[in-house]
C-alpha cells in the first residue's frame, strides 16, 4: 500500500509545474505539491517539502492503490497538468491548474480528482507552512472549508471542497472512496481579510460549476496564447512547451520574468551552491525577451520595456548604473539569508533566500538589455525619444566603465576580473546603441561611441586571446576556458568562420564539452569564491548547438540538439543543470535553459530549411 506521507525526496525531474503568471507550484508524479511561493513568485513559501520533507509543508492527494504506475502530461498547448495513477485495481486522474490571476489576492490553486476506473480510496492532506515554515498558523473549519491564518501577518488561505474535510493540529485532510466516474474538487486560495465571511463556494453544485468554468477559461487562455506563436518549424512541441514555461514565469501584473520558479535547489546534491532564483535578473529577462520576440510574442517584450523604464525612473541616479536583479515588482533590496531550520533538498544545505549577488557589478547586463531593446524596436514597436534619452545614460555609463573589472555572468564571488563575457556584452551595448540611434536619426555622440566600440573590440580580439591555448579565455591574462565565450558568434562580434573562433570552439569542445553536455568552466582550474562542484550547464549546451549551426556544422548541430532534448524530463522541462546520471539539478524550471532551446531551435530550423537538409 502506498504510504500517505512521502519518506524521501522525489527526483527533481519527477515534477511538473503549473502557474497563473503570479506564482507557480511544483506537482510531483506521486500527487504531492511540494513547492509553492504564495501569492507571488518571490513571496515566502506556503509549501516547501521539496526543501524539507518533514517541516516544509505539502498538499498531496494519494490514491490508496497497490503497484501504482505514474504518468504525467500537459493538456496540449496549455499549462494544465494531468497526473495519472495506474493500477490493476483502478485508475485515478488528478487535474491541476491555476486560473490566471487578475490580482495577487485572486491566487487560486485547483485540484480535480476523478476515478476513471474502479473503486478507489483517496487520501488528501493539505499542510501549509507559512513564511518558509517559520511562522505558526491557526486553522478554523466552517462547513465545507478550512481557513488557515498566519500568526505573524494574518495572511488568510482557504481550502474548499465538495467532500467532508477534517481539521487536525492545524492541517486539513480528507478520506473518501470514489466510484468510477466520480469526481471530487479541492480549491486552495488566498482571501483578503474583508472577504473571510464570503463563502465563494456554497454547496456542491456551485463548486462544480465554478471549477468547470475556471478550467475552460484557463485552457482557452493558454491555447489562445500559444497559437499566436510564429514558430512553425521542426520541434514545435518542445519550442511551444519552452515558450509556455517562460510565459508562466513572467508576471502578468508587472511584465517582469523570474529566472526560475524555485529557491535553494543544489547544483550538485549535497553541495553548497544553492541559490534563490525567484527574481528578475536584467540579463535573464533580456534573453527571455529575445525568445519571445523570435516567436512573435512582442506584447510580452513591450510589457517588459515598460517595467524596465520604471527601473530607470525609480532606481537609477544620474550617472549611476542598473542593479543586476530586482524583485518582481522592482524592489531593489534582496538581502540574502540562510534558512537554517530547513534540511535542504536531499540534505543539501544551506537553503538561501534573497541573493547578495544583487550588489555585484556585472557590466554584461547592459549588452543583453540594450540588444533586447534594439530587437523590440526592430520587430515590435519603435521606441520613443524619451526612452532613447534614458537609454543614452545607460550607454554613457558603459562608455565610462567598460574597462572595469566585474563579477560577470556567472556571478563570481571571488575577486573581480576583466572577464571576456562582460567585455563582449559592453561592445554589444555600444554597438546596438549606435544601430538604434541611426535607425531613428536620434542624436548621439557619434565619434565618441564609435571610437569606444572600436577600442572594446580591439581589447577583446588582442588581449583576451591566449596564444598558448589558441582560444579566447575567460579573463584577461588568464588561461581558463569558459563556455560563456560561446556567445561571441551569437551576438556577431566575431564570424563563426574566423580562425580564432574556430580554434576557440575546438578548445571548448576538448575541455568543457561531454557529447552534447557543456560545463561552464572547470572549477578545479578557476576559484569562483563559492566552493564545491557543479554539473553541466544546459543553456551552454544550447549555445553550443547554435554555434555549430552558425558555423555550418548543421548535421552535427541537429544531432546534438535532438540528443539534448532527450535530457528533458517527461514533460519537456529542464532545470539549470544536468548531473552525471542525467538528473535535473539547480533551480527548476530554469528560464535560461528554455530560452536557449528556443533560440537554438529557431536558428537551426531556419538553417536546415535553407540548406534543404
Amino acid at each position: 500500500m502506498e504510504e500517505t506521507h512521502a519518506q524521501d525526496y522525489q527526483p527533481l525531474e519527477n515534477y511538473g509545474i503549473i502557474g497563473n503568471q503570479a506564482t507557480v507550484a511544483l506537482v510531483g508524479l506521486k500527487g504531492s505539491i511540494d513547492f509553492m511561493s504564495f501569492p507571488r513568485y518571490d513571496s515566502p513559501t506556503i509549501f516547501a517539502a521539496l526543501l524539507d520533507k518533514d517541516k516544509g509543508g505539502r498538499f498531496q492527494v494519494v490514491p490508496q492503490l497497490n503497484n501504482i504506475g505514474y504518468k504525467q502530461m500537459y493538456l496540449p498547448d496549455t499549462n494544465v497538468l494531468l497526473t495519472r495513477f495506474l493500477s490493476y485495481e483502478g485508475l485515478v486522474e488528478i487535474t491541476d491548474f491555476m486560473p490566471i490571476a487578475g490580482s495577487e489576492y485572486e491566487c487560486t490553486l485547483i485540484r480535480k480528482v476523478m476515478v476513471v476506473r474502479g473503486e478507489v480510496k483517496i487520501r488528501m492532506d493539505c499542510c501549509p507552512r507559512f513564511n518558509y515554515a517559520r511562522t505558526p498558523h491557526t486553522a478554523t473549519q466552517r462547513e465545507n472549508q478550512i481557513i488557515f491564518k498566519s500568526e505573524e501577518d494574518n495572511t488568510l488561505l482557504r481550502l474548499v471542497s465538495d467532500c467532508p474535510l477534517q481539521l487536525t493540529n492545524g492541517d486539513a485532510s480528507a478520506e473518501l472512496t470514489l466510484h468510477e466516474k466520480e469526481v471530487v474538487h479541492f480549491v486552495f486560495q488566498m482571501i483578503p481579510r474583508e472577504d473571510i465571511e464570503n463563502d465563494l463556494f456554497k454547496g456542491k453544485e456551485s463548486i462544480v460549476s465554478q471549477v468547470d468554468k475556471a478550467f475552460l477559461e484557463t485552457v482557452h487562455y493558454w491555447k489562445d496564447w500559444t497559437k499566436q506563436s510564429a514558430y512553425k518549424g521542426r520541434w514545435a512541441d518542445m519550442v511551444n512547451r519552452s515558450a509556455l514555461v517562460l510565459k508562466m514565469l513572467t508576471s502578468r501584473k508587472y511584465g517582469s520574468p523570474v529566472a526560475a520558479a524555485t529557491l535553494g535547489l543544489p547544483e550538485a546534491v549535497g553541495g553548497i551552491r544553492n541559490w534563490d532564483y525567484r527574481y528578475t535578473w536584467i540579463r535573464d529577462a533580456a534573453f527571455t525577451m529575445y525568445a519571445f520576440i523570435r516567436l512573435g510574442f512582442t506584447k510580452e517584450a513591450g510589457d517588459f520595456m515598460r517595467w524596465i523604464r520604471k527601473q530607470f525612473e525609480k532606481n537609477i541616479e544620474e550617472g549611476g548604473g542598473l542593479q543586476l536583479m530586482y524583485a518582481v515588482d522592482g524592489t531593489a533590496d534582496l538581502h540574502e539569508e540562510e534558512l537554517t531550520h530547513l534540511e535542504g533538498y536531499f540534505g543539501s544545505k544551506p537553503v538561501r533566500i534573497g541573493n547578495n549577488a544583487h550588489n555585484q557589478l556585472q557590466l554584461d547586463i547592459y549588452g543583453e538589455l540594450i540588444d533586447s531593446i534594439y530587437l523590440y524596436d526592430k520587430y515590435g514597436e519603435a521606441i520613443t525619444y524619451d526612452f532613447w534619452q534614458q537609454l543614452c545614460r545607460q550607454i554613457e555609463y558603459v562608455c565610462q566603465n567598460w574597462n572595469q573589472k566585474d563579477h560577470s555572468i556567472w556571478e563570481i564571488r571571488s575577486e573581480m576580473k576583466d572577464f571576456l563575457y562582460s567585455r563582449v556584452m559592453c561592445w554589444v551595448a555600444v554597438d546596438r546603441g549606435i544601430r538604434l540611434a541611426e535607425s531613428h536619426a536620434f542624436p548621439y555622440p557619434f565619434e565618441k561611441w564609435r571610437t569606444i566600440r572600436t577600442e572594446i573590440f580591439e581589447d577583446i580580439y588582442h588581449n583576451f586571446w591566449n596564444e598558448d591555448r589558441k582560444a579566447f579565455v575567460q579573463y584577461k591574462g588568464g588561461d581558463v576556458l569558459d563556455a560563456a565565450a560561446l556567445i561571441m558568434p551569437l551576438v556577431r562580434i566575431i564570424s563563426p568562420y574566423d580562425p580564432r573562433w574556430v580554434s576557440t570552439l575546438e578548445a571548448i569542445e576538448n575541455e568543457l564539452v561531454s557529447d552534447t553536455l557543456v560545463y561552464r568552466y572547470n572549477t578545479e582550474h578557476f576559484e569562483d569564491g563559492v566552493g564545491g562542484g557543479e554539473s553541466t550547464f544546459s543553456m551552454c549546451s544550447f549555445w553550443y548547438v547554435e554555434c555549430l549551426a552558425r558555423g555550418g556544422q548543421l548535421e552535427k548541430a541537429r544531432l546534438y540538439f535532438e540528443k539534448m532534448m532527450g535530457y528533458a524530463n517527461h514533460l519537456g522541462l529542464y532545470a539549470e543543470q544536468i548531473g552525471l546520471r542525467g538528473e535535473q539539478l539547480g533551480n527548476y524550471p530554469q528560464a535560461f535553459t528554455h530560452l536557449g532551446l528556443i533560440s537554438a531551435a529557431h536558428y537551426l530550423n531556419r538553417a536546415l530549411e535553407k540548406s534543404k537538409i
